[in-house]
């Protein structure tokens, strides 16, 4: 099997199984994400060479504390901060040229904050007024893709700029405008024909979704980068080999890693503002 058909494969059964496991129940949800996250763990720590197995148990024991007992609204907006710090740390990361090393605290900080809390804070988007909703992971996943797909179609056809080349040489600025284009028109038909919101409740849906475009395209292409400053840092091309084609859980969850803990702040900004 050439590595064409491998990925391609790989992609649809990936695709497949994010779509049936969110779809189902909030369960298999869990499962799904909570495996993903183990997976992601051992990866991180791989990448950094820190010791995998307390990070997976801390990691493990996290996650399942916070889908067993619902937090309060103060415990994870904590949660949140936490993660946008780290966030930032990582975008400092991302755009100083220098920093080829990462110190022992750094690794563990990266760890807990760019792997862990955003896995955490996953579990918690699909939910409006403690109702599980599918729908709402799902079409952020929807968004991400189309960015991916369209980045990478008009970056092809027309990109001449380079968007950061030497971190991800393949990546330009029209592919990153062509990108978010298409998931602002992605996310438009999603609030239109996926959500079906009553009438009078229509433009509120078009703005949430075409705001929530722009957020996913242009931190879900964040992400991507960023988990390509960590394979530089590492020297490897890919995180891991668990999906053939593809590599590693973090290659292919690298965007909604980062992207969940800016949607989740527009999120609780719409929620308190509403």
């Amino acid at each position: 099997m050439n590595e064409s058909v491998q990925r391609l494969v790989s992609g649809v059964v990936y695709v497949a199984l994010l779509l049936i496991a969110t779809s189902y129940s909030v369960i298999s949800f869990y499962i799904l994400f909570g495996i993903f996250m183990v997976i992601a763990i051992y990866e991180f720590c791989a990448l950094v060479h820190i010791n995998k197995i307390l990070p997976i148990v801390i990691g493990g024991l996290s996650f399942y504390t916070a889908i067993q007992f619902n937090t309060n609204k103060t415990n994870d907006i904590l949660i949140l901060i936490a993660t946008l710090f780290v966030s930032t740390k990582c975008l400092l990361l991302l755009f100083n040229s220098k920093r080829e090393k990462l110190d022992s605290v750094s690794k563990y900080v990266y760890l807990i904050g760019y792997v862990i809390l955003p896995f955490i804070i996953i579990s918690k988007i699909p939910f409006a007024y403690n109702i599980y909703k599918p729908k709402i992971i799902i079409s952020i996943f929807i968004l991400i893709w189309t960015n991916d797909t369209f980045a990478y179609i008009v970056g092809k056809s027309i990109g001449k700029h380079k968007l950061l080349e030497k971190i991800s040489p393949k990546k330009t600025v029209e592919g990153f405008i062509g990108g978010m284009v298409f998931s602002v028109i992605a996310g438009i038909l999603i609030s239109k024909f996926y959500f079906q919101p009553k009438p009078h409740y229509l433009y509120t849906s078009l703005f949430i979704w075409s705001i929530s475009a722009v957020i996913i395209s242009i931190f879900s292409t964040l992400g991507d980068l960023i988990e390509s400053k960590f394979k530089r840092i590492a020297g490897v091309k890919d995180s891991g080999t668990i999906m053939p084609g593809h590599g590693g859980v973090l290659d292919r969850l690298d965007s909604i890693i980062f992207v969940a803990p800016f949607v989740y702040f527009f999120y609780q900004i719409l929620y308190y503002v509403s």
